[in-house]
């Protein structure tokens, strides 16, 4: 099995190719809660700092840039916000991220609207919803991480298995070394590591906006014995005052397991459970129903 990869631009198309790509990121969420955007010539949505983002990353590499992380256990983080104390080295990093992160807030907003689209919502629903109809501003972070070689990868299990917390992620992955896998029916799948390519994934707000119809894929990282591995992952998640509920009739989650809940409370389950099943989570931020 291959996790898919869908040319994006083709929405631009023909209405022919318009279709097929409405058809193939339908199944990416439906099917896979993954799927891959190639970006040819290292542009993103119209800007271009892919290319140089992995230039940063092949400097970093061969020791010539200073790595913009933290020192931890086996996974290196270091978090991005606008409002950050930015790494000086290399110099051009804090513009080239800015304009990475620009590019790809654009890219996921886009990127939502094909699944409003495709689940029969009005253009900017979700969207809408995340951000409490337009009263909040959703959250967008970007998470870099390195992860070193590690001798023994047999006794440690890497990043475990887990659902992503919010709504829609872009990765933008080593296109080298790879690690990352996808849970699909029972097997394991590697998300196959492709040059100038956005990995896409669903979380588990998403799951619930859509009924269950794109359900949060259960996804890890496993450890490299003789490679660092790198990645840039962009968070498009629901301002923590929003209020999320299905927003889409029938579906997997018809027999309502799915809540109305704010955001900022299912985070502070989410924080204690990342590694659990996500069903006792959304129980857990249910309101009691009024006598």
């Amino acid at each position: 099995m291959v996790v898919p990869v869908i040319d994006f631009s083709k929405l631009d198309g023909t209405a022919a190719e318009r279709a097929e790509t409405m058809a193939q990121i339908d199944n990416g969420c439906e099917e896979w809660g993954f799927f891959q955007l190639p970006t040819p010539g290292g542009g993103v949505h119209g800007v271009e700092p892919v290319r140089t983002l992995e230039g940063l990353m092949a400097a970093e590499r061969r020791g010539e840039a200073a790595a913009p992380v933290d020192d931890m256990d086996w996974e290196d983080i270091f978090y991005l916000h606008d409002d950050n104390q930015w790494p000086s080295k290399p110099p051009e990093f804090k513009e080239t991220m800015r304009e990475y992160r620009a590019a790809l807030r654009g890219l996921t907003e886009r990127v939502m609207e094909a699944m409003d689209e495709n689940l029969g919502l009005d253009k900017g629903r979700m969207r809408r919803a995340f951000t409490g109809d337009g009263r909040h501003a959703p959250f967008f972070g970007t998470k870099v991480s390195h992860y070193p070689p590690c001798p023994r990868p047999d006794l440690i299990t890497g990043l475990r298995a887990h659902t992503d917390a919010g709504g829609v992620i872009l990765l933008f992955q080593d296109d080298r070394v790879g690690g990352l896998q996808v849970l699909r029916g029972g097997e394991w799948v590697d998300v196959q590591p492709l040059a100038d390519a956005i990995v896409v994934n669903t979380g588990n707000q998403v799951e619930v906006l859509s009924n269950g119809r794109y359900r949060s894929a259960w996804h890890r990282v496993l450890p490299m014995r003789d490679s660092n591995r790198r990645s840039v992952a962009s968070f498009y998640n629901p301002a923590f005052e929003a209020t999320i509920s299905p927003t889409v009739e029938g579906g997997a989650g018809a027999g309502g397991e799915y809540p109305e809940y704010v955001f900022g409370e299912y985070m502070d389950v989410y924080a204690k459970q990342k590694f659990d099943a996500k069903e006792p989570r959304f129980e857990a931020v249910k309101a009691p129903k009024s006598a």
